[in-house]
C-alpha cells in the first residue's frame, strides 16, 4: 500500500513566513483603524448615527465598484509589485489624517474622502495577496496549513487589537493613533521587499477584452456550485456582522457611554474566540466532515448577533459571550472558505474569483454599515440591533441546503 509523503512544513518556506509576518504585523495595524476612524468623526466632529455609517460605507463601498476590475488586472500583473503600490497609498493617506489633524485641516468631508481612498487601496492589495499565496505555496496539500496560519493572524490581531487601539485612542487621540497603522504598512512594505521567490510572469496571450475577463471570472464563481454557495453565505455573513459591529459601536458609545477603552477590551477579549477556532481549524478539519464542520462553525457566527439583545444595559459580560461565539464561528468556516476557493480554482483565475468574492463579501459589508446607520438613526441603536439579530439568524436555515455542507474532504486542486 502506497501512502503519500506529508507536504514539507511551511515553517521552511521563508519567502511565506516573510509574507506571514509583514500581514500579522498589518492587520495588527487596521484594528486600530477600525476603531480610530469611527470614534475620529464622532469625537472629533460629533458625527450623527448616519454619518457614521455613511463612512463605514465608503470604507467598503469601493469593493462594489473596483474589486471585478482590478481582479482582472491582478491576474494580468504580478501581483507582489501590486501589493507593494497598495501599501504604499495606505500608509501616506493614514499618516496624513493626524497631520491635518494637528495642522486643523481635518474636516468631516476629507475624513470622508480620506476613508474611501484607503478603501480603494485596501481592494486592491486584498485581490492580489489571496492570489498572491498560492505563488509561495506551490502544494495544494499546505493550503489548510496556510490558510490557518493567516487566520490564526487575522484572529491573533482581533485579540490584541482592539485593546491595544482603545489605549492608543485614549492616550494619543483617535486621529494620532492612525500613525500606528501606517507605521504597520511600512512594515509590510518592506517585508514583500524582502521575498526573493520569482512571481511567474502571467501569459500575455491569455489576455482579452476586459468585459470577456470580467464574464469569465464571474461565470466561473456562479457556475461552479461549491464557490457560488460560498459567495452567498459569506455576503449574507459580511453584511451581519458589519451591520452587528456597526450598530453596537453606535449603541455602546451614544447610549450606553461607554469610552473606547471598554470597548477595545469587550472585543479584544471576545476575539480571543476567533483566535481558537483558527488554532484548532486544521485539526478539526483532518477530523471531521469539512462540510458539517463549515455548517456548525456559519451557525455560530449568525447567532452569535442574538446574545446582545437578550438583556437591556450594559451587560459587558454578555457582549463579550456574543462577539466570542461568532468570532469563534468566523475563525474556523474562514480557513474552510479560504480552503476551498483556493483549491477549486486554477491559478490563472485566481485574481478574478478574489475579486468576485471580494465584491460580494465587502459589498455585503458595505450595506451592512450604511444599514446599520440609517437603522439606528430610525428606531434608534437598540431596536436596530434586535432587528439585525433576528434577521441573521434567519439564514442558517438556508445552510442546510448548500453543497458545501455534503463535502466530506477538500477537494484536490
Amino acid at each position: 500500500m502506497t501512502t503519500l509523503a506529508e507536504p514539507p512544513t511551511l515553517w521552511r518556506n521563508g519567502d511565506f513566513v516573510r509574507f506571514w509576518f509583514g500581514e500579522s504585523i498589518s492587520l495588527l495595524g487596521t484594528q486600530v483603524t477600525t476603531l480610530a476612524l469611527p470614534l475620529t468623526a464622532i469625537h472629533a466632529f460629533g458625527a450623527t448615527d448616519s454619518q457614521v455609517g455613511v463612512l463605514r460605507f465608503l470604507q467598503l463601498a469601493p469593493y462594489l465598484g473596483f474589486a471585478l476590475v482590478f481582479g482582472v488586472w491582478v491576474d494580468r500583473a504580478r501581483r507582489r509589485r501590486v501589493m507593494l503600490g497598495a501599501n504604499l497609498i495606505r500608509m501616506v493617506l493614514l499618516a496624513l489624517i493626524p497631520i491635518l489633524h494637528w495642522l486643523d485641516l481635518l474636516t468631516l468631508p476629507s475624513l470622508l474622502a480620506m476613508a474611501c481612498a484607503i478603501g480603494v487601496a485596501s481592494v486592491l492589495y486584498d485581490v492580489s495577496w489571496m492570489a498572491y499565496v498560492p505563488a509561495l505555496v506551490e502544494d495544494p496539500r499546505q493550503y489548510v496549513d496556510a490558510s490557518s496560519k493567516l487566520a490564526i493572524s487575522s484572529s491573533a490581531s482581533d485579540v490584541a487589537g482592539p485593546g491595544l487601539a482603545g489605549l492608543l485612542i485614549g492616550w494619543l487621540t483617535a486621529p494620532v493613533a492612525l500613525i500606528v497603522d501606517a507605521v504597520s504598512y511600512a512594515l509590510s512594505i518592506v517585508s514583500l521587499l524582502l521575498i526573493r521567490r520569482p512571481e511567474p510572469r502571467p501569459d500575455p496571450a491569455a489576455r482579452r477584452r476586459l468585459s470577456v475577463e470580467l464574464r469569465d471570472g464571474l461565470r466561473w464563481v456562479l457556475g461552479t456550485p461549491v464557490l457560488r454557495a460560498l459567495a452567498v453565505a459569506g455576503l449574507c455573513c459580511n453584511f451581519s456582522m458589519i451591520t452587528v459591529w456597526t450598530m453596537f459601536l453606535l449603541y455602546a458609545t451614544n447610549d450606553l457611554g461607554l469610552g473606547s477603552t471598554t470597548l477595545g477590551l469587550i472585543f479584544a477579549t471576545a476575539s480571543a474566540g476567533g483566535l481558537i477556532g483558527a488554532s484548532l481549524a486544521r485539526r478539526i478539519v483532518a477530523r471531521f466532515p469539512v462540510g458539517r464542520v463549515y455548517l456548525v462553525a456559519q451557525s455560530l457566527l449568525l447567532l452569535g448577533p442574538g446574545l446582545i439583545v437578550i438583556t437591556p444595559g450594559p451587560q459587558v459580560a454578555l457582549f463579550v459571550l456574543s462577539f466570542f461565539v461568532s468570532y469563534l464561528g468566523l475563525g474556523v468556516a474562514g480557513v474552510i472558505i479560504v480552503s476551498l476557493r483556493q483549491s477549486t480554482t486554477p491559478q490563472a483565475m485566481m485574481g478574478r474569483m478574489t475579486a468576485v468574492f471580494r465584491t460580494l463579501l465587502f459589498g455585503g459589508g458595505a450595506l451592512g454599515g450604511l444599514t446599520a446607520g440609517l437603522l439606528a438613526a430610525a428606531i434608534g441603536a437598540r431596536g436596530a440591533l434586535i432587528a439585525a439579530a433576528i434577521g441573521s439568524a434567519a439564514v442558517v436555515p438556508a445552510l442546510l441546503l448548500s453543497p458545501v455542507i455534503r463535502l466530506r474532504r477538500l477537494p484536490a486542486q
